[in-house]
């Protein structure tokens, strides 16, 4: 089969960042990440096997005296940095430089007096570490919720001064769609341009890819939220799409089987968070892959 890769694919100048400074403090003392250090279970997998131990926020052990700690990619909050400072950690800050950014713009424009309004999963380690630093911020993940939330801040403060600020990874169509709705009630809402390039990159890669190819393959963890988004993007464009963390997860039968004729060249994307030697792994298994079953009908 014919394996087509997206132009620009795979780690992110801030991933590789952080798994390089995890790799270099193994070498030399017992580490900790506070929480997922990327969202990748392959690489955080071979990281363990290593040596590094994930702290939880809710079980802290009350003295990391000796313990090396790496700030995740995501961010913390803070609040949760100075506690692990009182509990005698030592700190690596692996934080992505756009997400820092983020987080200080955030920070700016609540103390400046701005009602801030964060876009993006409420759940995700990046918007909880944003959010830390502008604690009285609304997070909002889509259009509707943020129609919602400034329709009540219209009702408590008409004439509030509001500011919009995205997690890196979000949709640029959806943070649009979000800054629309809010602009409803505020139409003089400030836009902080806060998605990171390396995630446009990938999305205009892979819709650049899409036509060229008859179905795609997403590389990455499922916890990744950019490499989720890849996947959404394939199928609306009308692609057969599939997400793999691994070469052992590819849907063989999917791909080669009767009724997938047209499946003659795979495209290959990959989330921010793949490495390479994960990337190169499933594309060797595409490759090998035969060619396509044609169904046949039978003749009287």
């Amino acid at each position: 089969m014919e394996v087509i890769r997206a132009r620009v694919l795979g780690f992110c100048m801030g991933v590789r960042r952080a798994v390089e400074l995890a790799e270099a403090e193994l070498t030399l003392k017992a580490v900790r990440a506070m929480g997922p250090l990327i969202h990748n279970p392959r690489v955080l997998a071979s990281l363990e096997g290593r040596g590094l131990g994930i702290l939880d926020e809710a079980a802290l052990p009350p003295d990391l005296g000796g313990l090396t700690v790496i700030l995740r990619a995501h961010g913390v909050s803070p609040v949760l940095e100075k506690e692990l400072r009182r509990r005698h950690a030592a700190l690596v800050d692996a934080t992505c430089p756009r997400v820092k950014k983020n987080q200080l713009k955030a920070r700016s424009l609540e103390e400046a007096g701005f009602s801030l309004f964060i876009a993006g999963e409420r759940r995700h380690g990046e918007v909880a570490g944003l959010r830390g630093y502008a604690p009285q911020a609304l997070v909002v993940s889509c259009p509707e919720e943020a129609s919602l939330a400034a329709a009540g801040l219209a009702r408590e403060r008409p004439a509030a001064r509001t500011a919009l600020i995205g997690q890196t990874t979000i949709d640029a169509e959806e943070y649009r769609r979000i800054a629309e709705a809010i602009r409803r009630y505020f139409p003089g809402l400030a836009v902080v341009d806060s998605i990171c390039p390396a995630t446009a990159e990938r999305r205009d890669a892979l819709r650049e890819l899409c036509p060229r190819v008859d179905a795609l393959v997403i590389a990455g963890g499922r916890s990744s939220s950019n490499t989720r988004c890849l996947l959404d993007i394939a199928r609306s464009l009308g692609k057969p799409a599939w997400l793999v963390e691994s070469a052992a997860e590819i849907d063989t039968a999917a791909l080669t089987g009767p009724g997938t004729a047209g499946f003659k060249t795979v495209g290959l994307s990959a989330g921010a968070s793949t490495p390479e030697s994960d990337i190169a792994e499933i594309e060797a298994a595409l490759a090998a892959l035969p060619p396509p079953v044609e169904a046949h009908t039978c003749r009287a």
